[in-house]
């Protein structure tokens, strides 16, 4: 499955607001890079087939919040397309864990055995990476390929075709990048990342679970079972 495959599995509803992108110059960049990445045998993550799962797990009408990472998991079995989250079986990462602590201070729900966070995607979490593929054990490896420009959009077309959101954003990186958030429309809530370097500077502490649901309520909306992991 090539990118072009890859783009094809996007779900409809987010098809019809990218349909014109997929011939901009970033796009066909990115395509050549991924091709010549797969010609030289690379190894990426997620698989091909699991670039887009953010958005076809979470439909564009559903979305009710945004989680936004960065990069996805550059180790063995870890990235699937969702931010923070890595598929049952797969030891939980650092950060995952310190999110697990946080929703237990805030809402009482125990971490579950597992990280995999596809219940949340179900229900309108969109996990949005910055970069929706890596070089296995290359951090960083396919930044500045056209990714970005990308999820740049993402957040444009939801900032301004939607309303009532809430955006979390969890360290500088995803703060920068969700700057053109209208915060008359959305509710955007910024912590330190939960990374163990940074986590005690305030992420700890920070709410966000509680508060995003307190936000969804006063716009008429369901509330996130954060509880509900798979």
């Amino acid at each position: 499955m090539g990118m072009k495959k890859a783009i094809q599995s996007l779900s409809g509803q987010w098809q019809s607001h990218f349909k014109s992108e997929w011939d901009e110059a970033y796009i066909k960049e990115l395509k050549q890079f991924l091709k010549e990445q797969k010609k030289s045998k690379a190894l990426i993550y997620p698989q091909e087939s699991e670039y887009f799962t953010a958005f076809n797990l979470t439909p564009f009408k559903k979305v009710k919040v945004v989680i936004l990472g960065q990069d996805p998991y550059h180790g063995e079995g870890q990235a699937h397309g969702l931010s923070f989250s890595v598929k049952p079986g797969v030891k939980i990462p650092p950060s995952l864990v310190n999110i697990f602590k946080e929703l237990k201070s805030d809402l009482k729900i125990e971490p579950p055995g597992s990280g995999f966070l596809q219940g949340w995607a179900k229900q309108g979490v969109l996990l949005l990476n910055a970069t929706l593929s890596v070089e296995a054990g290359k951090a960083g490896s396919h930044q500045n390929r056209g990714w970005e420009t990308f999820t740049d959009l993402v957040i444009n077309t939801l900032n301004e075709k939607k309303s009532g959101l809430a955006f979390i954003l969890w360290g500088s990186y995803a703060q920068k990048k969700g700057k053109v958030i209208n915060t008359d429309r959305h509710l955007v809530l910024e912590a330190p990342h939960p990374s163990p370097l940074s986590s005690y500077r305030g992420f700890f502490g920070c709410k966000h679970f509680s508060k995003a649901n307190k936000y969804l309520l006063k716009q008429g909306e369901t509330e996130i079972n954060w509880a509900k992991f798979s």
